[in-house]
């Protein structure tokens, strides 16, 4: 199909051309690269603008359960929702369960919501690379919300703060010691610390590990772009649906300061410029897996683990050769 006849269908809101086109962004040919690119341009006409939610946790946390319960709430309020959720990669395979469909059974059969599961293709902070890309294609296609679920907790989860409005960390009960367990780094691009699982048995201990995060946010220094209050944490439970609605008020007052401020629109132009400078790095790196760089890096890699050549040295040459063209 054409990419701007695929893009005006995306714009109309057909579900299986978004699925199309994102499937088309996703592919590493050199060919649907061109094409993604064309798609890509054509969907600037549309100017819609949807709330950008990058979540993230620990496994067993209850992200899937999370995500259903708040984007139903959230399709109840007449919101449109969609779902990027990234599984990890085999390093051996390189293969995916992508199960997160079945892990939203609710979710997955609401006409107002689009769940897309994608691999994360090895790549650092379990973002697939082309996530991004797969956030615009929604917000052409008239979602209002859209959630991107990431591997893992780690420094290189950062990445996701360069695609969304919003983060939220997602965090289980546990005790004082756990604190340690979370990177610095990810605390202090968290909008928002949300406390699963605080029902029953548990609930106590999720009081006690809310007001743990809550006293490490107030040790972190302020951001010019948050208002009073925030970063806050905060107690949930996906299962029982308590806390999410007042979450989600907490949500749109921080978005609602930023527009104000303007902080809104300098994090988006922000992020378009790192991803600008991502993508020159993806295809510089691109051209290190063709010829004739591939073979002579087979070359060069033989030689350093002989002892023939010194690691500098054999990048170097590299360098000069690609320079050099």
């Amino acid at each position: 199909m054409d990419p701007k006849e695929l893009a005006q269908q995306v714009i109309d809101g057909n579900r299986r051309a978004l699925a199309r086109a994102i499937t088309l962004v996703e592919s590493a040919r050199a060919d649907h690269r061109e094409q993604a690119i064309i798609l890509m341009d054509a969907l600037k006409a549309s100017n819609r603008v949807a709330l950008r939610v990058g979540l993230s946790g620990t496994p067993g946390v209850g992200k899937s359960t999370f995500i259903e319960t708040f984007g139903m709430m959230l399709i109840r309020e007449g919101l449109k929702v969609a779902v990027l959720a990234v599984d990890p990669s085999s390093s051996r395979s390189g293969g995916s369960i992508l199960g997160d469909k079945t892990r939203m059974e609710l979710l997955s059969r609401e006409p107002h919501a689009f769940i897309r599961p994608s691999p994360s293709q090895l790549e650092l902070g379990g973002v697939a690379r082309r996530t991004r890309e797969a956030v615009s294609l929604c917000e052409a296609a008239g979602y209002d919300i859209i959630l991107i679920e990431t591997v893992g907790v780690g420094q290189s989860e950062t990445v996701v703060s360069q695609m969304s409005d919003l983060f939220l960390l997602l965090l289980a009960p546990a005790g004082g010691d756990e604190l340690q367990g979370v990177k610095r780094g990810i605390m202090e691009i968290a909008d928002m610390i949300l406390v699963n699982k605080a029902d029953g048995d548990l609930k106590a201990a999720a009081n006690r590990t809310c007001a743990d995060y809550a006293g490490a946010l107030r040790l972190i220094r302020k951001r010019s772009y948050d208002p009073e209050g925030y970063p806050k944490a905060m107690t949930v439970s996906a299962l029982q649906d308590n806390g999410l609605a007042e979450a989600w008020t907490d949500m749109q007052t921080l978005i609602d300061w930023r527009r104000a401020h303007g902080h809104f629109d300098a994090r988006r132009a922000r992020q378009a410029e790192y991803w600008f400078a991502q993508e020159i790095r993806f295809g510089l790196l691109g051209q290190l897996d063709r010829e004739p760089l591939k073979s002579m890096i087979a070359q060069l890699a033989g030689q350093v683990a002989s002892g023939d050549i010194t690691p500098s040295h054999a990048a170097h040459d590299v360098l000069t050769a690609l320079r050099h063209g």
